[in-house]
Formats: structure tokens, sequence, C-alpha cells
């Protein structure tokens, strides 16, 4: 049976204007149109390129604040590493590499994979957390694409949930230790302070059943524990385009309030460097 990995990612403009990033938060707006009531399809999309068109002056100032988002590049380099490490292992796999909200799209990457004759298809998202509109979504998107596609005869399997697992935390923890270690740094002087940043999500998520707000904690805990980590602060990054409730507290907020002279903040939710770590 012959396999494809689709590595899933969110997917960031390759550059900072307003042709290339309305569209991309146009699509991240739709996704999450049901935070709001709107009575048909073509209002969710109007509304989701109102808001998009709102926030795309202040997120081109960010992206040229930090001189573009590295994200597509890196994300296109951990699935060239992914195959390579496949291949050395003795797997004959075709790695793939989508985004959600920029190009090459999930539809897109999911039609070539039918065009290779992929007939075992798996999504692997690139999010330690599963959230509603990373995870959840970007696997949704390839089981959509199948069905448009018409595609019945591939097996399709989704990979989520692996924030637990031992490589990855040791991969985090080691991070951490260095991070520490390099700054000369001393989390236990009472004045060097540990904040996990962690992207936001809106509660209605939450109370419709998401996992996210523990798995964010259970991480946070086990992260800590590895590194020898006594004390921490839990902040999240937070976005307030559609007034609706998020999670908290807020990073800013935690961030304004800790007696500190040092903070180490980790933003734990990503892989890759992004607007979201680079940027807030």
């Amino acid at each position: 049976m012959k396999a494809g990995i689709i590595v899933l990612n969110f997917g960031e403009p390759e550059e900072p204007t307003a042709e290339h990033v309305v569209p991309f938060l146009e699509r991240i707006f739709y996704t999450n149109a049901s935070l709001e009531d709107q009575p048909t399809d073509e209002a969710r999309r109007a509304r989701s390129r109102q808001l998009a068109e709102r926030r795309a002056p202040g997120l081109i100032a960010e992206y040229e604040e930090i001189g573009g988002s590295p994200l597509n590049q890196q994300a296109h380099a951990q699935a060239e590493a992914l195959a390579r490490e496949l291949e050395a292992r003795g797997h004959d796999v075709t790695v793939y590499s989508a985004f959600q909200y920029t190009e090459p799209l999930v539809a897109q990457v999911v039609a070539q994979a039918r065009e290779d004759g992929i007939e075992h298809l798996i999504g692997l998202p690139c999010y330690p957390l599963c959230g509603f509109s990373t995870n959840v979504a970007s696997l949704n998107d390839i089981q959509t694409a199948i069905d448009n596609l018409g595609w019945d005869g591939v097996k399709f399997e989704g990979i989520t949930g692996w924030h637990r697992h031992p490589g990855y935390l040791e991969l985090r923890a080691d991070t951490l230790r260095r991070t520490i270690d390099e700054g000369g740094l001393d989390l236990t002087d009472g004045r060097t302070k540990l904040v996990f940043s962690a992207h936001g999500t809106p509660v209605k998520y939450l109370k419709e059943g998401s996992g996210y707000g523990s798995y964010v904690k259970e991480f946070c805990r086990e992260l800590a524990a590895l590194a020898g980590i006594d004390e921490y602060v839990i902040g999240y990054q937070n976005h307030a385009n559609r007034g609706v409730e998020w999670t908290q507290p807020d990073v800013e907020a935690v961030i304004a309030d800790i007696d500190a002279d040092t903070v180490v903040v980790d933003p734990v939710s990503f892989m890759h460097e992004q607007s979201e770590t680079l940027a807030e």
C-alpha cells in the first residue's frame, strides 16, 4: 500500500502586504465563524472579510517588525527532514507539506497525493497542543478534500494529541535548560520567573468539549518537572477581534503584574518560529 504523510501547519504570508495578509486572515476567521451567529454562509464570509481587513494593518506591522515570517520555510524543512529520516529507517513514504491558511493549501496537497497514487494517507499536524482551529480543523480539511474529490479508495488516518510524548517533552525541556544555563540564570533566586505563553482559545470551544485548556496545563506541568523547575506562571496569547471571551490570564497582564527582575518566556503552542512566537 503506497503511503503518504501530509505534514500540516498553519502557514503565514510570505510577503507582509495586504494582498497576501488579508486572504490569510480571511481563511482563519472563516474557519472560526461559528464563534458568532451569522444567518447564512454569505454573511459568514462577509464578516470574515471585514475582520481580516480590520486586523491586517496590525499584523503587517508585526511581520515588518520581525523581518517577515520564517514559518513556511521552517515547516517545509521539517517535512523534508521527516522524509529523510523515514527513508533512513527503510520506509517508502511520500512526505508532503501543506498549510491551512496559505498555499500550498491542504486541498491542493490532497489532490496531489491522489495524483501520485497514494493509497494510505496520514495527516500529521505540527501543533503539539490539540485545538479546534489547528489540529481538529486541519485534519477535517483533509477529510473534506478527500470527500470533495470522491476519493473512495484511500485509507486516511490522523495523528494528534502528542504533547506528552517523552521525546517531544525532552526536546523542549533541553531547550529550556540550555536557555537558562546560557543566560546564567537561576530560577530559584526569587527574582527570575518562568512564564509559559500558550496561544489562547475562545472559551466557547472549551465549553463545547475542547480539551485544549487541560492540554496546556498538562504540558507545562510535565515540561517544568522534566526541566527541574518548581514555579512558573501560564499566560495566554489572546485575540480580541470578535469580542468573545478567551482563556485567561492574558499573557500581557501576567508580564505586567509579575514581580521579577528577569522573565524567561517559553511559547509552548508552536514548533516553529512565527508571528505568534516572535512578535507577540
